[in-house]
């Protein structure tokens, strides 16, 4: 039991405690991946055969980090434990059980464009007004139904889902989840949300199947609790029923997705479905210094909403936190990305040891045009995935189609790509053809002859034989001499060869990307089913952290705080602490929004090991015009002696290129006057070029007053104003709006 004794006495007593309901309160930085590890070590030592134990996390990276530790620990056992995602082992337990569900073994797992695809097609079907029914919308609808284990049948049974549609001008929502999940079923195919709430169904309606699961996992882990919806909690409580060794681990100051469909009354309400719990509290942060965790405990501490702990560290105090306040969105950009010129130079940092976190993914603009300028390298995290690239989607649409010939969808993808002579209308009759027979678009298309004429028929057959060589060829080889064979037969590969513009090269480069991680997969030796269906499942329950992992590099990474969960950095920025923007507008109409708003600023602040950084703007624009914005309240809630807010930034030759950055003198106490201007009516701005010393100008929102200083120095010209209501303010001219009302002195 060596092992044991790295532990602290809080995370020694949460390991030796493997029998009966459990709870693990782990605050930020605490240790809770290794307390789950050595948890599972323990269980291994004690002689617990690893088929039993069951241990769900939110990211394929945590699972493999995780198993990879427990071999170090106790040898290859730990290969066989049933250890990934949510989804990931779901979907593996709806492999061998799908038939109760009238499902085949090998079902497509549709992401969320293939499922905005499909509802595009209905709503099209349906002649409703697209506008008014997006797929992204309706979706979301059909997809909170889902987490709160709510089928299309009740849906349509429940009046008050009728009245709230009505109400909402969409009356037809539940026509439209009705018809999706039906197409669904006939295409063979399951969504993410499809995956829990099938698994629920299998579980309620086929208790056998529950029993066996029952008996094999003797042992229940799920990490990041505070993080699931009702459909998992329903899920992990069933199959620990038997045994009731469960075991829950997470931080209700960390739960931010609601708006996913999490329920943070999952932890907050865990002791009441088991009165024997036992409750262990890891509050020691290894990761922040003193500061930071001190700053986060302040905030964290005004909500009521919470199970309490007091987080602390043993780490050196660290320095203050500092507060940046700029002038306007671009400039908060220019003093974050100057700031991180300034600590790479004197602190010999790399660029991975920093990282920019935001409240919206569109605040990203400002931070990367400044980045750009100072020619440092950066990541955006959360923006395209490299597998919703056209190119990538349509190899797989065919990888996924020979796999699924149910796979209407993929099917539709691929006919026509590239160009064979298969025209909108040919596929259009085709399906039509197959809703009158009762049969799948696949099938329609193999008696092509019966629906369309000879002219017609002739490439759509030519497609149908090479999809049947296809499928007789993937039963022979692994996963990746299939992709290759598909990728070159189909023509896709030569075609983006052939395309010598910039974008075709890049298109070309990805696509061999994606065979290499195919080739990847097939010689990775912990890999037992190297076959095609084997592959397209793993892709398939890439998560968003998973795919950011895959990008690891030295650059500064830029992210939503939502997208940094479990992530730590040297240095973290947190940017646009400004009421409205953080916390959202959206999100302080109730207390539980509100409390979930100061939960997301608890976990970016925590992010942070050595340094944190704090900024807000006191002008941004807003779909097109400048808006005065206040400090978040946020700011005020810190308590002051954790903060410093006046900035100095170290001259350089490198950076002459900026304007001066200004002294900060910024109290989170107080918050930005409110102007309360109206434009005189004859209002038109002047050219800021004529702007001089000593004019008497007008500002749309701060004013009348008179031009002190006009500094012309740096990439923006600038202006140093003293307004009659708000006092001095300097302005960059690029973007102030001025009438002068003086002629030139």
């Amino acid at each position: 039991m060596d092992y044991l004794s790295g532990l602290n006495e809080a995370q020694k007593a949460a390991v030796m405690q493997t029998e009966g309901p459990v709870m693990i309160i782990a605050g930020a930085g605490s240790g809770k991946t290794r307390v789950l590890t050595y948890r599972i070590a323990h269980l291994l030592e004690k002689g617990v055969d690893p088929f039993s134990i069951l241990a769900l996390t939110f990211t394929n990276k945590a699972a493999r980090e995780m198993r990879k530790r427990i071999e170090q620990l106790v040898g290859p056992d730990a290969r066989g434990l049933m250890m990934g995602t949510f989804h990931s082992v779901f979907a593996r337990i709806l492999r061998v059980e799908a038939h109760h569900l009238g499902f085949p073994a090998n079902f497509t797992i549709y992401d969320t464009d293939d499922s905005k695809s499909l509802i595009k097609s209905i709503v099209k079907e349906q002649d409703l007004d697209d506008k008014l029914y997006k797929p992204s919308l309706v979706l979301n609808r059909i997809s909170s139904a889902k987490n709160r284990l709510i089928t299309y049948a009740q849906y349509l049974a429940d009046p008050s889902f009728a009245d709230y549609d009505k109400e909402t001008g969409r009356p037809q929502i539940g026509n439209l989840y009705k018809i999706y999940q039906e197409r669904c079923f006939k295409a063979s195919a399951m969504d993410f949300d499809d995956l829990l709430l099938n698994t629920n169904i299998l579980f309620k309606n086929n208790l056998d199947v529950l029993y066996k699961y029952q008996a094999r996992f003797r042992y229940s882990m799920v990490d990041e609790f505070q993080d699931t919806n009702v459909s998992q909690y329903l899920i992990t409580r069933k199959l620990s029923a038997k045994e009731q060794n469960i075991c829950v681990v997470g931080d209700d100051a960390q739960s931010i997705y609601a708006f996913r469909g999490a329920d943070i009354q999952n932890i907050l309400n865990f002791e009441k479905d088991y009165p024997d719990l036992k409750v262990f509290k890891l509050e020691q942060n290894y990761r922040s210094t003193g500061n930071i965790v001190e700053a986060a405990n302040s905030i964290i501490r005004k909500n009521k909403a919470q199970l309490r702990k007091e987080v602390w560290t043993g780490n050196e105090l660290g320095t203050l936190i500092d507060l940046l306040k700029a002038n306007s969105d671009n400039e908060e950009g220019k003093l974050v990305a100057t700031s991180i010129f300034e600590e790479k130079m004197r602190e010999n940092l790399r660029n991975k040891d920093f990282a920019i976190l935001y409240r919206t993914n569109a605040q990203s603009r400002a931070m990367e045009e400044a980045l750009r300028r100072l020619n440092i390298r950066y990541k955006i995290v959360g923006g395209v995935s490299f597998y919703q690239r056209k190119e990538i989607k349509d190899l797989l649409s065919y990888l996924r189609f020979i796999i699924n010939s149910n796979d209407e969808e993929a099917l539709k993808r691929i006919i026509n790509l590239p160009k064979r002579g298969i025209g909108d209308s040919t596929v259009s009759r085709l399906i039509v053809f197959a809703d009158e027979q009762g049969i799948s678009l696949w099938e329609a298309l193999e008696h092509a002859d019966k629906a369309i004429s000879g002219r017609s028929a002739a490439p759509v057959q030519e497609f149908v034989n090479m999809i049947k060589r296809f499928k007789i060829s993937v039963a022979q080889k692994d996963a990746f001499d299939s992709a290759m064979e598909i990728a070159k037969t189909s023509g896709l590969l030569k075609e983006l060869y052939d395309d010598k513009t910039v974008e075709g090269v890049a298109r070309y480069e990805n696509v061999q990307e994606l065979l290499n991680g195919i080739k990847e997969f097939v010689v990775n030796p912990e890999v037992e089913d190297h076959s095609l269906g084997a592959y397209l499942q793993e892709i398939a329950l890439i998560t968003d952290a998973d795919r950011a992992e895959q990008q690891d590099d030295d650059t500064v990474t830029l992210m939503t705080i939502h997208s940094a969960k479990g992530l730590e950095f040297k240095h973290v920025f947190v940017v646009g602490l400004e009421e409205d923007l953080f916390p959202s507008q959206m999100m302080i109409t109730s207390r539980a929004d509100l409390e979930e708003e100061r939960r997301l600023f608890y976990v970016a602040v925590t992010r942070a090991e050595k340094k944190l950084t704090l900024s807000y703007a006191i002008t941004r624009y807003h779909f097109g015009r400048l808006k005065s914005c206040e400090p978040s309240r946020f700011l005020s809630e810190i308590d002051p002696k954790f903060l410093r807010s006046t900035k100095a930034f170290i001259k350089n030759p490198e950076v002459e290129q900026f304007e001066k950055v200004f002294r900060i003198k910024a109290s989170p106490a107080k918050t930005v006057q409110r102007v309360v201007h109206t434009p005189s009516a004859d209002f038109v701005p002047s050219d800021n070029n004529e702007l001089r010393q000593g004019m008497r100008i007008e500002h749309p929102k701060f004013g009348f007053g008179q031009v002190i200083e006009v500094d012309n120095n740096g990439a923006d010209r600038k202006a140093r104003i003293l307004f009659d209501a708000v006092g001095e303010k300097t302005l960059l001219l690029s973007f102030a709006k001025l009438k002068i009302l003086t002629p030139q002195p």
